[in-house]
């Protein structure tokens, strides 16, 4: 195997192990809602606060340039270290949420330095293959995300602590990896000085806009889907007539279709990443936004069905729902200004997690008041901008940057 293809796997294994911290703890919310005595708002916190925290860490890596003045594989591994320690002192530590939300805050932030700083090195050794490259970077990030339902499924739908420090010892053994051989690749740009005014400067392009809006309507979408999705099924087990769908525990049948339907998007990812670098990365986030906003409007009105059915529906969604994303990423690497791309990406992160703490927090309250029937609806009107902002940029003159010329 030569070097660049030995880095890029590697890079793509420690992104999947470190960002098993992501949902480590809401994976085992069910266990901590009872043991917390935590309503659906407080619950919900378990995932906003990771939220926050990685958009205030992106937000000041963008300002301060970090991923594009200072060693990435550095920052990466430094990153998943502080971001493995917070994880596990909460399983330490923690009774309720008054420590644990702090400590959700200091993972998110540390993870600001390993998924955009990943994204940058992954660039750094791809350039007519970038789609796959970051197809790939973003399918393990997928693959990883899901874990701790699998951690939870096998390690008992009854125990959270041991999810939270298995998670913690895989980021740290990612950020080892990464520290030891995430070596920059020959598209590497030399350090950039320190020029906060790139932020402003990024946003005035405008096919660096439309990237990012497109990229804002698929974020609207993703996150709050991957955080309800297992309380979704959850209740869709329990409410089925044929108990027996995976087995008579639909404790367990939840978190192992969650893990199935967030996996799913590695596969997702990494087909668009492929289809992407021969068929346009536009072409490519339009096909899968309208797939998944039809998702969004369907499976709600799905319950009371064969559970099945709703099993299907939603392992489609999981495919469908991630599978754009890292084409937004890839077409900020090729629309910046090369010497600040990480910064542009972090940017780009930044303002994309940021929104997902209104849709994540929106969720609970709309299946309080009008059920899960209609709680997904109101995510598909992301997908519905995200698919204005690629056709738009589909037709533009910045399209030609896009995937050799491909759009």
């Amino acid at each position: 195997m030569n070097k660049k293809w030995q880095t890029v796997l590697l890079l793509a294994l420690a992104e999947l192990l470190a960002m098993s911290l992501w949902f480590s703890a809401t994976a085992v919310t069910p266990t901590l809602a009872e043991a917390w005595d935590l309503d659906a708002g407080g619950a919900s916190w378990l995932t906003l606060a990771v939220q926050i925290g990685f958009v205030s860490g992106a937000f000041l890596g963008a300002l301060f340039n970090l991923a594009d003045v200072w060693p990435a594989r550095h920052i990466f591994a430094l990153g998943a270290f502080v971001a493995a320690g917070a994880n596990g002192a909460i399983a330490v530590l923690a009774n309720g949420l008054e420590l644990a939300i702090p400590l959700r805050f200091l993972t998110g932030f540390a993870l600001a330095g390993v998924y955009p700083v990943g994204m940058k090195i992954m660039a750094t050794w791809m350039k007519e293959d970038r789609g796959l490259g970051l197809g790939l970077l973003v399918g393990a990030l997928t693959v990883g995300s899901a874990s701790p339902h699998l951690l939870r499924a096998f390690g008992g739908v009854g125990e959270w602590r041991p999810v939270l420090y298995v998670a913690s010892l895989l980021a740290v053994l990612g950020g080892l990896i990464v520290w030891r051989g995430g070596a920059p690749g020959p598209f590497h740009a030399a350090p950039a000085p320190f020029r906060w005014r790139y932020v402003g400067e990024a946003l005035r392009d405008r096919g660096v806009r439309l990237a990012n809006l497109g990229y804002l309507g698929h974020m609207w979408e993703l996150y709050a889907m991957w955080t309800w999705i297992p309380l979704f099924l959850s209740s869709v087990y329990h409410a089925a007539e044929d108990s027996s769908f995976l087995g008579s525990r639909p404790e367990l049948a939840g978190a192992l279709v969650a893990f199935a339907v967030i996996a799913m998007g590695g596969p997702g990812s990494l087909a668009a990443g492929l289809l992407a670098d021969r068929w346009g990365r536009s072409r490519t986030t339009i096909a899968s936004l309208l797939i998944s906003g039809g998702c969004a409007l369907l499976i709600g009105f799905l319950i009371g069905f064969n559970p099945t059915l709703v099993t299907l529906v939603a392992l489609l969604w999981g495919f469908a729902i991630v599978a754009d994303s890292a084409q937004y990423s890839a077409a900020i690497s090729e629309l910046s200004v090369q010497q600040y791309m990480g910064t542009a990406l972090t940017l780009q992160t930044s303002m994309g997690f940021l929104l997902t703490l209104a849709s994540i927090r929106l969720v609970p309250v709309l299946v309080d008041m009008l059920g899960w029937q209609w709680a997904f609806v109101f995510l598909a009107p992301g997908p519905l901008i995200g698919l204005w902002a690629m056709r738009s940029l589909q037709q533009s003159p910045h399209a030609a940057k896009l995937a050799g010329g491909r759009g």
